[in-house]
C-alpha cells in the first residue's frame, strides 16, 4: 500500500512497520523506532507502492503527535502526487504527561490515514509555513531597514522616497555576495 523512508535514518519501511488501527488508519510508535529522540527526526518520505489503487478523490494523510499532544497534519500523497518528502515539525509535548503507576507511557507517533482529498488542508503544510516564514522575515528586514531612516512628522513616520529601491538593491547585493544569506530567511 505505502512505504516510508526517514532520510539518513532508515531503510525503506513498508506498512508492516506500522500498527494497523482499523481499515484506514496506521500508527508508527516512534519509541520503537528512535526512542525519546523522536524530535530529531525532522522529515520523512512517504510513497505509494506500485499496484496500490487509491481512488482519485482519496489521499494518504500524514500526522505527527508528540507525547500528550494532539495529532498535527503534515501533508499527504495521492495518485496524482504518489510521493512526498514532508517536514515533521513536532509540536511541544502536551499537558497529559502525568502518569500514574498503572498508566502506559505516552510516546510520539506518526499516523497515516486514508481520507477524502477535499477535506484536507493543503497537501504540503510545511511548504506553506516556509513561505509564510520567508515573507515575514523579508518584511521584518525591510521594516528594520526603513526604520533606520525614519524621521517623525507629528504622528507619522517619514522615510525617503527611494527607500524601497535602496533596500531592494542592498538586499540583492547581499544575496549575491553571500549565498547563505537567503537560507537564513527560510530556516
Amino acid at each position: 500500500m505505502f512505504g516510508v523512508v526517514f532520510p539518513n535514518r532508515s531503510f525503506p519501511m513498508d506498512i508492516t512497520s506500522f500498527s494497523q488501527i482499523d481499515t484506514f488508519h496506521w500508527v508508527l510508535d516512534m519509541n520503537t523506532f528512535v526512542g525519546e529522540a523522536y524530535d530529531q527526526v525532522r522529515e520523512m518520505c512517504i510513497f505509494l507502492l506500485n499496484g496500490f489503487q487509491l481512488p482519485p478523490d482519496k489521499a494518504l494523510a500524514v500526522y505527527i503527535q508528540s507525547p500528550g499532544s494532539a495529532f498535527f497534519f503534515c501533508g499527504a500523497v495521492t495518485v496524482a502526487r504518489p510521493s512526498a518528502v514532508l517536514a515533521l515539525p513536532w509540536p511541544e509535548p502536551g499537558d497529559q504527561l502525568q502518569l500514574t503507576a498503572d498508566a502506559a507511557q505516552l510516546s510520539a507517533k506518526i499516523g497515516v490515514s486514508v481520507e477524502d482529498l477535499a477535506t484536507l488542508p493543503s497537501l504540503d503544510v510545511t511548504a506553506e509555513k516556509r513561505i509564510e516564514r520567508l515573507a515575514m522575515k523579508v518584511g521584518e528586514n525591510l521594516f528594520n531597514y526603513m526604520q533606520s531612516f525614519c524621521g517623525v512628522d507629528g504622528s507619522k513616520l517619514v522615510v525617503p522616497m527611494d527607500i524601497l529601491d535602496r533596500w531592494f538593491k542592498k538586499f540583492q547585493e547581499r544575496a549575491k555576495r553571500d549565498p547563505e544569506y537567503l537560507k537564513g530567511f527560510v530556516l
